[in-house]
């Protein structure tokens, strides 16, 4: 199982393209749009096998997945929010919304609003509901 690191800004999936004497890797438009990189900036990049198992072996969990990546390559979009109903987390509030809620960001810059956090608060909260584009949680500790 590969390690992921918690100040990952973006993770997606993309083909390594030939493009003349050098490689490319194209960066899903959403992750501009949502504010997890910006497009003129310069970032490290790791690549990782599809499924994070040795390219040169492979195993069984790579062909079981196969079906599944194929999948998800013919059904773009954006993709699903990095954070689930009833999920336990901890997040650091960077500032209130409009109807005075706190707002924390996780992976990717997706939102999560923590009714009664105040910036520079870093609650345990339970997430509990998910949108597309932000998730509501409420504060169980901290």
């Amino acid at each position: 199982m590969v390690e992921i690191p918690d100040s990952l800004r973006s993770l997606f999936t993309a083909r390594v393209e030939k493009q003349e004497d050098s490689y490319r890797v194209e960066v899903p438009a959403s992750e501009i749009e949502q504010g997890a990189i910006d497009a003129n900036a310069t970032y490290r990049v790791a690549i990782l096998p599809k499924d994070g198992t040795d390219t040169q072996t492979g195993t069984e969990s790579e062909q079981s997945n196969e079906t599944e990546l194929r999948q998800a390559d013919r059904e773009p979009g954006p993709p699903a929010p990095p954070v689930d109903e009833g999920e336990i987390r901890d997040v650091v509030v960077e500032s209130v919304g409009d109807q005075g809620d706190g707002i924390a960001k996780v992976e990717r810059g997706y939102v999560v609003i923590v009714p009664g956090a105040k910036p520079g608060d870093e609650p345990t909260v339970e997430i509990e509901d998910v949108r597309e584009n932000v998730a509501f949680a409420t504060v169980i500790g901290g």
